[in-house]
């Protein structure tokens, strides 16, 4: 008896180490279904029904509708930032900042492609316009239609958030670490009571949600949009390598949770958990400004002055092109030559020295 009572005891530490084990797996499992549970909550949060869209307002037009994705072709989301200050809940505003991600599945590569808000277009249905007052005009599928156009690219996607939505983004994935500012910008903006001013100073330093939004919206230099969208583009690379993270992906859930009442977007959940899946294996392979410096006419309309395609077929060819490089491999052109492929190095108009490996730039 008591031979079996001391086998017994013997026994007993396995058998806590295996429920210890299972435990631990069991609590492991229930976190990861927890956090796809309410990430898939969350992100159907984004996409918003009617009633609820600060763009319910606007009526779908069968024309202006975006094609839909299949998974396999190129996929471009553009990306737009609005000031809603001030705003009636029937008023939209003008997408101040805009940027197309341009992704091909195949490859892996995708491009982005800051668009500068005076560019002058014709905005179907509405005339001749600066492209930011598209979204105002029609809501977000004329602003993809639109921008589509001036691109030659077909625009599936739309992701809109305001001030406070790209701060709690920010914020979420833990700030921005070894950021370069690369020049004093101070800017003092009386419009919501100096909520915006912009005071940062030139060196390496740390971004959070406040101090990285004064980074992208500051434009008060000679350049003024010029330098501002080559920031954002700079700033969306960090953003991007940043999300890639380990520890992100594991904090998803509150990250999706903390953008969600400030976002909007047209992208239905199983699209998303499909463009997650690619994001994490894709790289960022080229950026650039549209229109470029060298295709920039001088325009008046009403009075003031607006920024002219001066040849739209060349237009076409360079987003093309920029679509067929690729900054994160060697200049064949350049003896021992590589790039860092951080996309810090790209020009204001959005070239490059480097060569590319063919990518689909198709529609």
């Amino acid at each position: 008896m008591a031979r079996s009572q001391q086998h017994s005891k013997k026994k007993k530490p396995w058998k806590w180490a295996i429920l210890g084990a299972v435990v631990a797996v069991v609590a492991v499992v229930g976190f990861f279904i927890y956090q796809g549970v309410g990430v898939y909550n969350g992100l159907e949060g984004i996409s918003k029904p009617k009633e609820e869209s600060r763009f319910g307002q606007f009526e779908e037009v069968e024309a202006e509708k975006p094609p839909e994705w299949e998974g396999t072709e190129r996929v471009n989301i553009l990306i737009m930032g609005g000031d809603n200050r001030g705003l009636k809940k029937s008023e939209t505003a003008r997408s101040d900042s805009m940027m197309v991600l341009s992704v091909d599945p195949v490859t892996k590569k995708a491009h982005v492609f800051s668009v500068l808000r005076d560019t002058y277009v014709e905005i179907e249905g509405h005339g001749e316009g600066r492209i930011n007052t598209a979204l105002a005009l029609g809501g977000p599928n004329l602003a993809m239609k639109t921008i589509g156009n001036l691109l030659g690219l077909d625009v599936q996607y739309y992701l809109y958030t305001d001030f406070e939505g790209f701060k709690s983004l920010i914020d979420a994935i833990g700030g921005i670490q070894n950021f370069e500012v690369e020049k004093n910008m101070n800017y003092v903006d009386n419009a919501d009571g100096n909520r915006y001013d912009i005071h940062l100073k030139k060196g390496i330093q740390d971004l959070d949600g406040t101090t990285a939004l004064q980074y992208v919206r500051f434009r008060h230099d000679a350049m003024s949009d010029f330098t501002r969208t080559e920031r954002q583009r700079k700033l969306l690379n960090a953003v991007a390598d940043k999300m890639k993270n380990g520890w992100n992906l594991l904090k998803m859930k509150k990250i999706v949770d903390s953008i969600q009442p400030y976002m909007e977007s047209n992208i239905e959940v199983s699209d998303m958990m499909k463009l997650a899946q690619l994001g994490v294996k894709t790289h960022i392979a080229g950026q650039a400004q549209v229109p470029p410096m060298e295709l920039i006419g001088d325009k008046k309309a009403g009075g003031a002055s607006v920024l002219a395609v001066s040849d739209e077929s060349e237009l076409l060819q360079f987003v093309q092109d920029e679509l067929t490089k690729d900054v994160t491999t060697p200049d064949p052109a350049v003896a021992g030559g590589t790039n860092s492929g951080d996309g810090t190095n790209s020009t204001v108009n959005g070239t490059s020295s480097t060569s590319g490996n063919t990518a689909n730039g198709s529609k």
